[in-house]
Order: structure tokens, then C-alpha cells, then sequence
């Protein structure tokens, strides 16, 4: 619910802090007081269309900041976390705007778009006015509220989740027919390339070993002199060989007699026999193969080439050829099975559009049973609000496939018709200022628990209507007060004495200038200003009395 609204230089407030509490807040005054002002103070913090004309005169900018107290699981919260700012605790929503018109927007001292400053606020306020955008005038409104009422949400959101499984096999379909298409427009190259890498039969690694043989058999003659010479120095006359040999025998004389030092010395010996052995092994291999194939170079060369220049056809890194291979064979294989692939595709996507029209239609048929109790629910509350002649109905159309949805198959509309025998239509077409926000109220009041907008204003719900509509007005507002938090501008008493909170908005000489100020009035001073509203200028003990009464019998 709203907490508290700061005011600073809008129209004729300068300074003003209001606190708010649960329940029903009435905001009473002389016409031209500037009740409205608070009005546009609140709307201008929850995203509403800036006016430059709101800031007040001899002002650099005008500002709003509304403070809201909400539960974990509310809308606002969803839409914060969506554009990853942080929603915990208090919500704070401020707008400032400057004389040139321009505007900013911060939720909790962060700077948002005005966009979505309105969107946080669309889930916190609604205001009911005669000149306000409704927003239970949007049929987009009407089906989940309609949902919400009936409690079909569960089976709302089974829809959204077979639509979105529909969905997701038709673009798996469409994506498959274009790429096969695409694939069999590139047959003959996918073959003709395949087979090019089948021939070539390119290995994991073989750039480097290639780079590396390359090397090698460049340096040929170098490479077998270095071999050559190496051999020598271990199987020469005085070579490593001759020399850990002759160790092995001279150790092995007084090894009975040496001990452990002794015999570890000679096993030591034999390892690196075992490894010398292993090295001239190594080096004579090594010098075959330079001195096997004078050509090999050729050979190699040819080949790392051919291997890079694949690599670049094909613009991935010559290690990566073998995938690439794998690859275009896994297209040509789809190609083979095109036919298998689509038609087991079409047939999952077949199945989830079933799927999904079954729960629509269930849906549907939960949808007109609610609509049913709706319509029944909102007669009721018409007559007593001077709309006996007023009829209202929830129409419920098949839309075309191509504009089916996560919402269902069908279309969700309220209507009605202000005079017998003339044919229902859109709520703003049909009503009159008064009537309109007569019936929003009665709307309201059947739609209460299922609308999630915690905060109603009611800017003069009470036009044009007095006695025992305008209690009708108050006893509707009061039951809409158990379960949400209303703020109403009235100028009708019986509305007025049914509050929880009373406020007084009245004009003010300060510093040569009139300003607006809001005073929270006391029992007596609540009394005295129902009084008012009953009898005019001239306040009487008659009216006195008959406010006393009022107040009471509102209790």
C-alpha cells in the first residue's frame, strides 16, 4: 500500500508530506482548494504524463516521491527484478520535472526510464476518475482479471506452458525446413567438399608433427652428422659404453665384499647401460629415417600445405578439419533422412498444438462459467448506484489461429449498455463521465480480490449524485476498503462520514503567495467540515446535528 507522498513546488504546494494508512483516506474541500493537485502529485511519482504547468510558479522543478509497502510476492516486485534492481523492502518511486518539461525518474535512487517508472507504478495505483485512462478499460486487463476472479489461474498458465511447448516445436520444424532446404541447395558442393576431405583424410595434431618433420629433413645433412658423431661417443672404442662396462666389472670383483654401497653402484650402473642402450637405439632409428627417402621432404612439405590451404578454405585452424569433416558428413546424412526427420518433427508439433488447444478449450469452458458469476455479481451492485438501467456482460469470442497465445484461444471483453435496448459496447464508448467511474466502483468492488493493484484513488466518484446513491457510493468504498487501501476525493458527505481517515484540503496565504496545505482533521473538526458539505457557507447546529448523526451511523 502507498506509505507516504512528499510534494515539493507542484501548482500551489510548495512543501507537503503526507503519511498514509490502511483503509479508506477521503480527501474533502472547497471546490478550487486544490484536491486535484494531489491527485497530480501522486500520479506524476507512479509514471504518469509530465505537465511543465505543473511546477510551481517561481520553481526550477517540481517533485513527487511516493513510498509503498509491499508483500513478497506482488507484480512490481517482478518487473524490478527483470531489470535487475534490487526490490526488497520499501519501494520508493520520485520523479522530478523541470520547468522545460523534462522529466526523470528514480525507483529507490536509482535513475529508470519514465517507462518503466509507469509500469512499477500500473501494478502500485489506479485512479478512478472522470478524466483518467481506466485501466479496467483495457481489454487487455479483462482476461486475466477475469482468470483471477474464477481462480482459473492454474489452468491459465497450463495454457502458457503448452503454447510455449507448441511454439517451440514449430520453430524446431521451420528451422529444420530451412536448413535441409538450404543443405539441398548445397548438395552438390557438401558432396564434392566431402569427398575432397575424405581423400585427404586430414589427422588431430598432424599440423604440428608435419611443422615438425618439416623441420627436421630441412636440417638433414646437419641432423645425421650430430646422430652419427652422438653413436660414436657411446659405442667407440672409449666410448660411454666401453667405459660403464668396464665400471660393471671392476665393481663386481669386490662386490661380496663391498656391501650394499657397492651393489647399488652397479645397479645404478645397469640402468644407465639400459638407458644408453636406449639412446643409441633412438639415434640410429633417427638416422634411418633421414637417410631413408632423399624426397621425403617433398612429400612433406606437400602435404602440410595442401593441409593449411584446406584450413583456410574452410577458415578454421588445420587441427580442426577432422570436425569439419564430421560435420558435413552429419549434413549429408540429414539430407538422406530429410524426409524421416520433418515428418517426425511435424508430428511432435502436431501433437503439442493438440495439446494445447484441449486446454484452451477447458479453459474456455471455465472462462464463461466465471464470466456468469462476474455478470451476476455486477447487476447486483448497479442499482443501488443510480445504474438500474445499466446492463453489463463479459463476451468471450474465439480468436483466429494466427492470434492464439500464451492467454488462450479466446477473447475476453466487458461491455455494457447504459439504456435498455441499445446494443452493449466498450465501457468508454457507452458511459458518461459519472456513470464511468459508477461503474468502475462496482466493478471494483466484485473484482477486489482478484485485481492485484493494492491502492485505489476515486477522484469525485460521487458527481451528480446525492442521498441514498452517495451512501451507496460510501457503503461500496468502505466494503472495497476491507481487502485494499482507497483514497477518494468527495464532495459528498455520506461518503465522507464513512471514512477511516479524513483529510481537509484548503488554500493558504504564506509569504505573500496562496499556497495549498492538507490538514488531517480531529473528531470535532471532522464534524464541523461534514457540516459544511451538508449545509454550505453557513455552518448551522441543525447541520452540525445532522453530521453527528452521519458519523455514527457510519459506525
Amino acid at each position: 500500500m502507498l506509505r507516504s507522498l512528499a510534494i515539493r513546488d507542484i501548482v500551489l504546494v510548495d512543501r507537503l508530506d503526507l503519511e498514509f494508512g490502511p483503509g479508506l483516506t477521503v480527501l474533502t474541500g472547497e471546490t478550487g482548494a486544490g484536491k486535484s493537485i494531489l491527485l497530480d502529485a501522486l500520479g506524476l511519482a507512479v509514471g504518469s504524463r509530465a505537465d511543465a504547468a505543473l511546477v510551481r510558479h517561481g520553481a526550477d522543478q517540481a517533485m513527487a516521491t511516493a513510498e509503498f509497502d509491499l508483500g513478497p510476492g506482488h507484480p512490481a516486485r517482478q518487473v524490478l527484478a527483470e531489470q535487475g534492481i534490487d526490490g526488497d523492502g520499501p519501494l520508493l518511486l520520485r520523479r522530478q520535472l523541470g520547468r522545460d518539461g523534462r522529466s526523470r525518474a528514480f525507483i529507490n535512487d536509482q535513475p529508470v526510464s519514465v517507462g518503466l517508472l509507469r509500469a512499477v507504478g500500473d501494478t502500485l495505483v489506479e485512479i478512478e476518475g472522470q478524466f483518467e485512462q481506466h485501466r479496467l478499460l483495457d481489454p487487455a486487463t479483462h482476461r486475466p482479471l477475469l482468470d483471477a476472479a474464477g481462480a482459473l489461474q492454474p489452468a491459465a498458465a497450463e495454457v502458457a506452458a503448452h503454447w510455449r511447448q507448441w511454439r517451440q516445436c514449430r520453430l524446431t520444424l521451420e528451422a529444420a525446413e530451412e536448413e535441409i532446404a538450404r543443405l539441398a541447395r548445397d548438395e552438390a558442393f557438401l558432396r564434392h567438399t566431402t569427398d575432397e576431405l575424405d581423400a585427404f583424410d586430414p589427422k588431430p595434431g598432424e599440423d604440428a608433427e608435419l611443422a615438425e618433420a618439416r623441420v627436421r629433413f630441412r636440417h638433414r645433412e646437419a641432423l645425421s652428422e650430430a646422430a652419427g658423431a652422438a653413436l660414436g661417443e657411446i659405442d667407440g672404442e672409449r666410448g660411454a659404453s666401453s667405459a660403464i662396462a668396464a665400471a660393471q666389472r671392476r665393481l663386481t670383483r669386490v662386490s661380496d665384499r663391498g656391501g650394499a654401497p657397492v651393489i647399488a653402484a652397479i645397479a645404478a650402473l645397469d640402468r644407465a647401460m639400459a638407458e644408453i642402450d636406449d639412446a643409441a637405439a633412438g639415434l640410429r632409428r633417427f638416422a634411418d629415417e633421414l637417410d631413408a627417402d632423399p624426397k621425403r621432404l617433398n612429400d612433406i612439405e606437400e602435404r602440410l600445405f595442401r593441409l593449411r590451404e584446406l584450413a583456410r578454405k574452410h577458415a578454421v585452424a588445420p587441427d580442426d578439419l577432422p570436425a569439419v569433416r564430421a560435420r558435413l558428413r552429419g549434413e549429408i546424412d540429414a539430407l538422406s533422412d530429410r524426409g524421416g526427420r520433418l515428418a517426425s518433427l511435424a508430428r511432435e508439433a502436431d501433437g503439442a498444438r493438440g495439446a494445447y488447444v484441449a486446454a484452451a478449450e477447458r479453459l474456455d469452458e471455465g472462462r464463461v462459467k466465471a464470466a456468469a458469476r462476474l455478470d451476476a455479481a455486477v447487476k447486483s451492485e448497479l442499482p443501488p448506484l443510480k445504474l438500474e438501467r445499466a446492463r453489463f456482460g463479459t463476451r468471450i469470442d474465439r480468436l483466429p489461429e494466427s492470434e492464439w497465445g500464451e492467454g488462450g484461444i479466446g477473447r475476453v471483453v466487458f461491455e455494457a449498455s447504459t439504456n435498455p435496448g441499445t446494443p452493449a459496447g466498450p465501457l468508454a464508448r457507452i458511459a458518461s463521465g459519472g456513470e464511468l467511474v459508477r461503474f468502475m466502483l462496482a466493478l471494483k468492488v466484485v473484482l477486489a480480490k482478484a485485481d492485484p493493484v493494492p491502492t485505489l484513488v476515486f477522484d469525485e466518484v460521487d458527481t451528480g449524485i446525492g442521498g441514498a446513491t452517495a451512501a451507496a457510493v460510501g457503503e461500496r468504498l468502505a466494503r472495497l476498503a476491507k481487502n485494499l487501501q482507497i483514497l477518494a476525493v468527495t464532495h459528498s458527505p455520506q461518503v465522507a462520514a464513512i471514512a477511516d481517515f479524513h483529510w481537509r484540503v484548503v488554500k493558504a496565504n504564506a509569504k505573500g503567495a496562496v499556497l495549498t496545505k492538507v490538514e488531517a482533521l480531529t473528531k470535532e473538526s471532522r464534524r464541523e467540515e461534514i457540516a459544511r458539505m451538508l449545509s454550505g457557507a453557513l455552518v448551522t447546529e441543525e447541520a452540525r446535528a445532522a453530521a453527528a448523526r452521519l458519523i455514527a451511523g457510519a459506525r
